[in-house]
């Protein structure tokens, strides 16, 4: 007969499923630094459906999705269940698991109670119309990230799978070692091979951004048994032993280069011109490395804001950027010109499908995909685990966290197929970069959700804005418009013709016309030539969060306010900064 509840490391006998199981939980009153968010309790083990598995897990990944799920942001995983209709009131993440299947669902016929198992994170309604069709399921609306958007993840004594999570575990591994790959293998398998043309293959050149991190040690890798050649940017010379050995053919460092971060505006020809000459000795570094003068078929990405510029501009003509996250921020810029002339492609990716998630095992099965475990840690340390991942002092490569196994290094039964160099980091190692933003946030779509609240103290433009307008005419020169700029001490001058706001000229407008001209050539040219055409505009009656709103997403620092259609002011950025100063 079975216990109610088995001890941590006393595992039932194969098939024996007790009422109860210890586990790490989450739960909303607790939301905040990982080390307190996570709280172990024991709680009912989940039932399973006709799809479904039981599994016994052994141990388990440790990835950023849960960090997000112990802060509560940027969504709150909890209530969005609860919306949803499930009635549990906390939340069992992970998202990696290795194990022993328990129990199975009547409709499950390609993995038996008793087998060994990795877990994908990848789950669908099997019932969706999509999904039936033949569609890819990563395009579902039903699909869901187990263990961080779904409950009963691998903190715990037994995770309940969709039966097409299940894949073999390769023999070869320890059970930390097989539960810590599989997310970040799958996730980069997709990005390396599922986009038809542009897929990896024999030959092509690869650029792998982040190479030591969990994605890029997968990437390298996947890469190089496709027959390509894999280049790895990484934070410093320390890390270019190890990508070499998982099999790069050599590495970058990305501090010796310093132009980063958005593109300069193309209007700004100096500092175009600057980023332009940093941007190629980084595409000559490439080159250097590659032993070749060949640009990157295929761009592996995921910092995203501070590095798709340089990304779109040093991919191959008709090669492809492709991208799974936004670690340095999500506002990437991008000189569209290189998309349509050199018809480049930047295509987005999130996780993998079933048949993807295979595919990578495989490989990890014949002993050709290293795990790059960096750390393992025990049951009771998990939150730890989070809270350095947290704290970004957690080191490249994957980690992984003890469940139901006793001791480190347990659960292989067999040897290696192929003799692979195991890499190791450098002792001490820890990231250096700045602390990453979510990769699976809840994004806003056409069809209308919950009205989003925002916090206003019901302060209007006209409020605050400068009434009058001070304006130039289309034919002024740009020493006349200067002139009217100091005079009124004001950075901006709306151009008007025939009583109608036709563009502005701004301090930024006349640095640049300056440039690559004298003096007096800059001085002679007129406001026409110079300025932003078009006129932004709100309403002296709405919210000044409004035109705040507007002025950040446009990146720009005023607006022309009207009244009943016609201009009658201006509201800039220095007026919003001397409300806050005199609060």
């Amino acid at each position: 007969m079975a216990k109610e509840l088995y001890n941590l490391g006393e595992m039932p006998p194969l098939g024996v499923i007790p009422k109860k199981m210890h586990a790490w939980l989450i739960r909303a009153e607790r939301f905040g630094k990982p080390t307190e968010a996570f709280q172990q309790e024991v709680v009912d083990v989940p039932p399973i459906a006709d799809d479904e598995v039981l599994v016994y897990v052994m141990a388990a990944g440790i990835n950023y999705n849960n960090v997000w799920a112990a802060l509560g942001i940027p969504v709150n995983v909890i209530a969005a269940r609860n919306k949803a209709g499930e009635k549990e009131d906390f939340h069992i993440g992970g998202s990696d698991a290795s194990g022993i299947v328990y129990k199975i669902g009547k409709d499950v016929t390609h993995v038996k109670v008793g087998d060994e198992v990795v877990v994908h994170c990848g789950t669908w309604d099997r019932n969706c119309s999509w999904v039936k069709s033949g569609g890819d399921p990563m395009y579902s609306p039903s699909f869901r990230i187990w263990g961080y958007e779904t409950n009963y993840g691998s903190f715990a004594q037994f995770t309940k799978v969709q039966a097409q999570q299940c894949m073999p575990k390769p023999k070869h591994m320890n059970w930390e070692e097989a539960a810590s790959y599989v997310l970040v293998g799958a996730t980069a398998w997709r990005m390396l091979h599922g986009w038809g043309a542009n897929a990896i293959k024999k030959g092509d050149a690869a650029l792998i951004w982040g190479g030591a991190g969990g994605l890029g040690s997968m990437a390298i890798q996947i890469a190089k048994a496709a027959g390509a050649t894999p280049i790895a940017m990484v934070s410093g010379e320390d890390k270019f032993d190890y990508c070499m050995k998982l099999g790069a053919k050599g590495c970058i460092n990305r501090n010796k280069f310093d132009h980063w971060g958005m593109l300069p505006h193309w209007k700004d020809n100096a500092g175009y011109a600057k980023w332009l000459k940093g941007v190629r000795a980084f595409g000559s570094a490439f080159w250097e490395v590659l032993g070749e003068k060949r640009s990157p078929n295929l761009v592996f990405e995921h910092p995203g804001e501070s590095t798709i510029p340089t990304s779109i501009f040093v991919c191959d003509t008709g090669g492809m950027v492709v991208v799974c996250a936004g670690t340095t921020g999500y506002n990437a810029t991008v000189d569209l010109r290189y998309l349509w002339m050199r018809q480049k492609r930047l295509q987005g990716s999130h996780f993998a499908n079933a048949e993807q998630s295979y595919q990578m095992n495989e490989l990890a099965v014949r002993g050709l995909l290293d795990p790059c475990l960096s750390r393992s840690f025990t049951y009771a340390e998990l939150p730890v685990a989070h809270q350095l991942m947290h704290d970004n002092k957690h080191p490249h490569g994957n980690m992984a966290v003890l469940i139901g196994a006793t001791e480190f290094g347990l659960g292989a039964s067999g040897k290696p197929p192929v003799a692979v160099a195991h890499p190791t980091l450098p002792k001490g190692d820890v990231h250096n970069t700045p602390h990453p933003y979510p990769t699976s946030t809840p994004l806003p779509s056409i069809a209308e959700a919950e009205a989003i609240t925002i916090a206003d103290d019901g302060t209007k433009v006209k409020d605050l804005m400068h009434r009058g307008i001070i304006a130039c005419a289309p034919g002024d020169t740009v020493g006349q418009v200067a002139k009217v700029m100091v005079d009124n001490e004001i950075h901006a001058v709306v151009v008007m013709d025939g009583g109608k706001a036709v563009g502005v000229v701004s301090q930024t407008d006349m640095v640049l016309a300056r440039q690559g001209r004298t003096s007096a050539q800059a001085r002679a040219m007129l406001a026409r030539e110079i300025m932003t055409p078009g006129c932004a505009t709100c309403d002296a009656g709405i919210l000044l969060s409004e035109a705040v709103s507007q002025m950040t997403g446009r990146r720009m620092h005023r607006l022309v306010v009207t009244e009943n259609g016609q201009p009658v002011g201006v509201i800039s950025m220095t007026d919003v900064v001397r409300k806050i100063i005199g609060e």
